[in-house]
């Protein structure tokens, strides 16, 4: 395969296969959530540019490129004019360390070559996490700069939902990490993978949840979407934007969701691996099994997408001391009781056991359920450090 059997030079096209179709599974994720949500609540959705509406994705980019791009005259303009583009950037650059397709030999000579990833650092599960971390900086100079409250009471909303959900997420994150042992985003892939091994859901159901949720929070996606609330930010931190930098913000978004996806599949679904097809073992490395794993690895992606498209047209909108007192007291002491119970597993060497993962959270998930069950704090809708509501004369008064 010439200069193609090199790492390097497989990795740089790889990485430009990759980008270019995120770009536009990004552009066709707004079509398909528009149908989704259709589909959903028995409308019909976009259908008129193009066969079935698929040509929608093109106008409404078109859209925005022509559209008058107005800048407010008091905002603060180079974070105003850099925050779309940080949060477009970040989404689009954790990809990179996304195991895809394993190892490959593309000679045809029973020698792997190169490695189906654009990088595979030894703390690729750490640079995932940075990554993401940073996300949040988009948001909150968009808010800031804007010189607008409402989009500055979203930036600061935004900054306590991300940051407290991070917390959660990385604890269960290390329930990985404890059980497999690895950093790398590669060899947690292949733990999963051989004799006696089972995909980490099935060891830890619970802490696969728990991320999930986290995800929903850190991507801003409904029921977590409180930095957006138009019924009470008007359009949140993006409420300045108009043109192109306000389709950034959503571009970003959908990014963010499928490098999410790609990370929780990477996690906790055996990567590129289905259990039963011999084609999609660690020993077949030729080019088809490569484009087979790719292939696997992108449907798992795409399953998950729906997934978000699908809770975002069920679930309503969380209130703000809701979505706090959810990871405050809820995801992170379970985050926390996963954590210390896989490391108790290590130690007695039942890591991998799915008789005591399984049974593990079985029994505390029915521990939640039971505590839950018998607590005896009051059902309200009023956030709980309000004033009590006194009845004065048939009248409601605080």
């Amino acid at each position: 395969m010439g200069f193609l059997s090199e790492q390097f030079w497989f990795s740089a096209l790889l990485a430009v296969v990759v980008a270019v179709v995120i770009l536009g599974a990004v552009s066709y994720c707004i079509y398909f959530e528009r149908r989704i949500s259709a589909w959903m609540q028995d409308r019909l959705g976009p259908n008129r540019v193009g066969p079935e509406g698929l040509f929608q994705p093109v106008a409404d980019g078109a859209k925005f490129i022509l559209k008058e791009d107005i800048i407010p005259a008091n905002v603060d303009k180079p974070l105003f004019l850099l925050a779309p583009c940080i949060a477009f950037g970040i989404a689009m650059i954790g990809f990179a360390v996304l195991p895809w397709g394993g190892d490959v030999d593309l000679n045809g000579d029973g020698v792997v070559d190169v490695v189906a990833q654009v990088a595979d650092p030894g703390i690729g599960l750490l640079y995932l996490l940075g990554i993401g971390g940073l996300g949040v900086y988009g948001v909150v100079l968009g808010g800031w700069a804007s010189n607008n409250k409402y989009a500055l009471f979203s930036a600061i909303r935004s900054t306590a939902q991300m940051l407290s959900y991070e917390i959660p997420m990385g604890v269960v994150i290390l329930v990985v990490v404890i059980t497999t042992g690895h950093l790398r985003l590669e060899e947690i892939v292949l733990s999963q993978i051989g004799e006696g091994q089972v995909w980490n859901i099935m060891l830890h159901p619970v802490a696969f949840v728990i991320l999930l949720i986290t995800l929903f929070a850190e991507t801003n996606r409904m029921p977590f979407d409180l930095p957006e609330a138009e019924q009470e930010l008007i359009g949140g931190f993006h409420t300045e934007y108009s043109a192109l930098k306000f389709g950034l913000f959503f571009l970003g978004e959908y990014a963010h969701m499928i490098t999410g996806s790609g990370f929780i599949v990477v996690l906790f679904l055996g990567g590129w691996h289905l259990p039963f097809v011999p084609g999609l073992q660690p020993e077949n490395v030729s080019i088809w099994a490569m484009l087979f794993k790719i292939a696997v690895m992108s449907s798992k992606i795409a399953a998950f997408i729906f997934f978000f498209m699908w809770i975002r047209w069920t679930l309503p909108r969380f209130r703000f001391d809701q979505l706090m007192r959810l990871t405050w007291k809820g995801l992170l002491p379970i985050s926390l009781a996963l954590a210390g119970y896989a490391t108790v597993l290590v130690y007695f060497g039942k890591g991998t056991s799915i008789l005591w993962g399984l049974g593990g959270n079985i029994v505390l998930l029915l521990l939640v359920l039971v505590y839950a069950a018998t607590r005896r704090d009051e059902v309200t809708g009023r956030q709980a450090n309000l004033p009590a509501v006194t009845v004065v004369s048939g009248a409601r008064m605080p």
